[in-house]
């Protein structure tokens, strides 16, 4: 991942980076990775994802009709 700091201006740099690992799920995934995660766990919680994500995308999709 690559930003440019313009006119010595570190403060925006940093919080361009900060966005775009945000959007790529990277301060998410070393939070996962701090500790070891069990495979029945790792399976339980992406299917307890899975249904979050269906519900969120149901929700919206009733909101807007």
């Amino acid at each position: 991942m690559q930003v440019i700091v313009r006119d010595n201006n570190v403060d925006q740099a940093l919080r361009v980076l900060k966005k775009k690992m945000q959007r790529e799920g990277i301060f998410r995934e070393m939070k996962l990775r701090r500790h070891y995660e069990k495979p029945s766990e790792r399976k339980a919680r992406e299917s307890a994802e899975s249904v979050r994500r269906a519900r969120k995308l149901a929700r919206k999709r009733t909101d807007s009709v």
